[in-house]
């Protein structure tokens, strides 16, 4: 069952750019693409020992209690009990997403990817770094192994960079927009793209950086945050992907990981297209090709 998925009540973001709608349409796509239901499963909130890997204490007080401090308040999004229980389930949907690539090869969490959130703050639609508990955790329960964080999102997962810039057992790879928020923190590789650029342009830098990690890390689990916001027509930047040109990125990642016989966990990260359908299509996009491609081994 490697989809991971869980309903949302209501609209909590109201008019928020933030389309929270996106993850019940990426779901019946999904089904109209004849995915049994058998393939999905439904997470639990994570625990209070799972976010505590990350996040401190006096931070997560302040969530639990929704106190609106210089901690939380940087967001953009609504401090309710509604929303950080949101939040809470998205982590403990990649954590659920990483135990079931162990099993599968593959999982991919419909949701998740919340790059920004550093150990004691809110950033960017962010209140639980979700990819940061969820390597934690694993390298936490196998000591020796390692875990490749891949951020093609259209921002720079600065707050998962900040968070393991000593790590040497999680190592991260980001390729963002340039000109653009967050203002940069290091991650162990960064690709920092000039706006307009195409696809073949970023295909190849991927295949280039790809080619750097390999000569310096070997992955025992890949975390994959595959945002849809790198698209032309993202309300939030201004690079120049296609439709198209990210399928085929998704599939340098799939082959990237099957390279190295790593299982893979994929997140959907952000996507802010004008037409919301053209962000589901490139999510369900990313769903089709790690399902199809780990099908077919």
């Amino acid at each position: 069952m490697p989809f991971i998925y869980f309903e949302i009540p209501g609209t909590e973001f109201g008019t928020h750019v933030f389309p929270l709608i996106k993850y019940r349409l990426i779901r019946k796509a999904l089904r109209d693409q004849n995915i049994p239901d058998s393939e999905f499963i439904t997470p639990s909130p994570a625990s209070d020992d799972d976010l505590r890997l990350v996040h401190s204490p006096a931070y997560l007080k302040d969530l639990a209690e929704c106190n609106l401090t210089a901690r939380t308040m940087y967001s953009e999004l609504p401090l309710t009990p509604e929303v950080v229980q949101l939040f809470r389930i998205s982590a403990g949907g990649t954590l659920l997403t990483v135990d079931q690539a162990l099993q599968h090869k593959w999982a991919v969490n419909i949701g998740g990817g919340f790059h920004h959130a550093f150990e004691a703050k809110a950033e960017g639609f962010c209140y639980i770094n979700d990819l940061a508990v969820a390597a934690r955790k694993f390298v936490d329960r196998h000591p020796r192994k390692r875990v490749l964080i891949v951020d093609l999102d259209l921002h720079q997962g600065n707050g998962t960079a900040k968070i393991f810039e000593r790590d040497r057992s999680i190592f991260t790879f980001s390729m963002h927009q340039r000109d653009l928020y967050p203002p940069k923190e290091k991650s162990h590789l960064d690709i920092a793209l000039e706006k307009d650029v195409d696809d073949s342009t970023y295909l190849r830098l991927l295949d280039d950086a790809f080619e750097q990690i390999e000569q310096q890390f070997s992955p025992d689990l890949i975390l994959y945050q595959a945002g849809a916001d790198p698209y032309h027509d993202d309300q939030l930047g201004s690079l120049g992907l296609t439709i198209e040109g990210l399928r085929m990125r998704d599939l340098r990642v799939i082959a990237f990981a099957q390279r190295h016989k790593a299982p893979l966990a994929v997140t959907l990260g952000g996507g802010y297209a004008h037409d919301t359908g053209d962000t589901v299509q490139i999510h369900v996009n990313t769903c089709l090709a790690v399902y199809n491609s780990f099908q077919s081994r």
